[in-house]
């Protein structure tokens, strides 16, 4: 070994001990009769000092020709540090060095290395081998360690297998655009990254394996955000035998365990609504619970007043921001006026209303609306004396988007504080299809593969839009971090959904023939969920960019800046690969 110890090792209790650390330069600074040399690696920082009076000639030169990022290995004595740096573990101590050796230089680098740096994005993406040096990314990387062994000890515990599917499989519809692979040695023919290893899990239940998991890597060629890339990770399960409730139960268990192996914290009780509820109390299937902030709907109460926006209005809903009554100008609520104007110039409103006490409100519309109205909507929202209620109207979807984007708006602006860190969340008995005007077919709000309620198989001939699925999201702090559902073991099932999505029987046996075959031969009942792993870190590191806990991400438009990917092909094999 070039070294016996590390650079974020030393304390205290190793003074007087000589020593060899290996690393990089991370700073120099030079006060002519003191030097000191920030050593650097993956476990931390360590001062080397030297001294004009004690250190040899030689060996001050070789410290002054020292540049950013030089890569040197330093023997010396461990001694107290004068001055002790609290920030860092090794704060008590510094090395004296006896000999410096040069083991590498290092160009220039092209921005500073250190844990705050004001270098943009794309430079950092560029030279993310550089990037990586920092403290924060490092910090990052590592928790993604950390949740992969934690899942993988939480798994192997409960018998589930780690397994491994194939990159290049066949093309299926999955909802986004794939990535293809030309097939050499079949011309004209290609093969498919997989958005999900959805049918390969299904038939590893067929092929009895029972509990599976995986770390898979999928690829889905989609526009990107700062949560989305086109290759991602998420940890894959599939179980035999199991219902809803089964599944539901497991993920809660693996999840409260990570978050206490992690970063121990105890998450509250997980939270139940079905779609429906969601989009009704929240206006989104994926509300942050972290506010007591529902939607409350006044349609009843606010219609027959002759306000005209509320009266063209099939909805009007609400929310109450608690004590917030005296911090709404004029000014403030006219900006929001504007906001809505701009975002959502469908939607009719915004109705303030504020709760003076003792039976008293104030309300933006008073030509319209007095005392007897404003106090039935005040008993409505349970107002206390300073709250302020918020009203939006218009068509459903169109206030529920519209009061969405405001709850949030107002959520941040005011820096409503939160009631918890963490608030879990399943939303369940989504549709399991949807009307699509544009194709004048159904398509499938989850995946083909997902299961009706049973208690709702009987609508799939008279009414499949009202069918809901047995599928499940994990819902935290409003992000969607996981799904799943109980999937469809019976070929007969199968081929009835792949017709309502309007999938003739030729096609459906070109695209799935191999696993209709499958299902013939005795499926299990079956069913799983898939935690979108770059996602999760992300909640778990309390930072919304994804790239940050991925090691080599694409920026927002899909290239690899430092490898300069996607690029042409070499002529010569590019004609190999056609």
């Amino acid at each position: 070994m070039l070294r016996t110890h590390h650079c974020g090792e030393l304390r205290e209790e190793n003074i007087d001990q000589v020593v060899t650390l290996a690393g990089w330069v991370q700073e120099v600074r030079d006060k002519g009769y003191l030097l000191w040399i920030d050593l650097r690696d993956w476990y931390g920082v360590t001062q080397v000092i030297l001294s004009k009076d004690s250190a040899s000639p030689n060996l001050l030169a070789i410290a002054r020709k020292l540049g950013r990022e030089y890569v040197i290995r330093v023997t010396g004595k461990v001694i107290a540090r004068s001055a002790v740096n609290k920030h860092i573990p090794t704060g008590g101590i510094e090395i004296v060095p006896t000999a410096i050796e040069v083991l590498n230089s290092s160009a220039t680098p092209p921005f500073l290395i250190t844990d705050k740096t004001d270098a943009q994005e794309e430079l950092r993406m560029k030279y993310r081998y550089l990037d990586l040096r920092r403290r924060p990314l490092q910090q990052n990387i590592l928790l993604r360690s950390a949740i992969m062994q934690g899942l993988r000890r939480y798994l192997e515990g409960a018998r589930f297998i780690e397994l491994e599917t194939p990159l290049l499989v066949k093309s299926t519809p999955e909802g986004a655009r794939d990535f293809v692979v030309p097939a050499r040695q079949s011309a004209g023919e290609y093969y498919a990254l997989p958005q999900s290893p959805q049918l390969l899990k299904q038939l590893l239940m067929i092929a009895t394996v029972d509990r599976y998991f995986q770390f898979s890597k999928c690829f889905r060629d989609e526009d990107l955000r700062a949560d989305r890339q086109p290759e991602f990770t998420q940890l894959d399960l599939e179980l035999a035998f199991v219902t809803q409730a089964d599944v539901i139960s497991f993920v809660e268990g693996a999840i409260c365990h990570l978050f206490k192996e992690v970063k121990g914290l105890t998450l509250p009780p997980f939270a139940k609504m079905s779609y429906a509820e969601a989009m009704a109390l929240y206006g989104t299937d994926k509300p942050d619970l972290r506010w007591d902030m529902p939607f409350i709907d006044f349609t009843k109460h606010a219609k027959g007043y002759g306000f005209p926006p509320f009266e063209e209005s099939t909805l009007i809903i609400g929310i109450k921001l608690n004590g917030a009554a005296k911090d709404y100008s004029r000014n403030k609520r006219e900006a929001l006026q504007d906001w809505l104007k701009a975002n959502h110039p469908q939607a009719n409103g915004i109705l303030y209303i504020k709760c003076e006490g003792e039976g008293r409100f104030d309300s933006s519309a008073p030509r319209w609306y007095e005392d007897a109205p404003l106090q039935a909507w005040g008993r409505l929202a349970k107002a206390q004396s300073g709250d302020l209620l918020l009203l939006i109207g218009g068509a459903p979807k169109v206030a529920r988007n519209a009061m969405d984007e405001l709850r949030r708006l107002v959520i941040e602006r005011d820096q409503i504080p939160a009631q918890q860190t963490f608030a879990p969340l399943w939303v369940v008995d989504f549709p399991l299809l949807e009307w699509e005007e544009a194709t004048q077919r159904y398509s499938a709000c989850h995946h083909p593969f997902t299961r009706p309620k049973a208690e709702d198989e009987h609508l799939l001939s008279s009414d499949p839009a009202s069918v809901r699925a047995q599928s499940y999201d994990l819902v935290i702090n409003g992000l969607e971090v996981g799904g799943g559902s109980i999937r469809i073991h019976e070929v007969a099932l199968q081929s009835a959904i792949f017709k309502l999505l309007g999938i003739s029987e030729e096609v459906a046996q070109e695209q799935f023939g191999f696993f209709l075959e499958a299902l013939t031969y005795g499926a299990p009942p079956h069913g799983g969920f898939a935690l979108g792993l770059d996602r999760f870190c992300s909640l778990l590191g309390r930072n919304s960019a994804i790239r940050d806990y991925i090691l080599f991400p694409k920026n927002n438009h899909g290239r690899d800046t430092m490898m300069g990917a996607p690029s042409a092909l070499d002529g010569e094999l590019f004609a190999l690969s056609s």
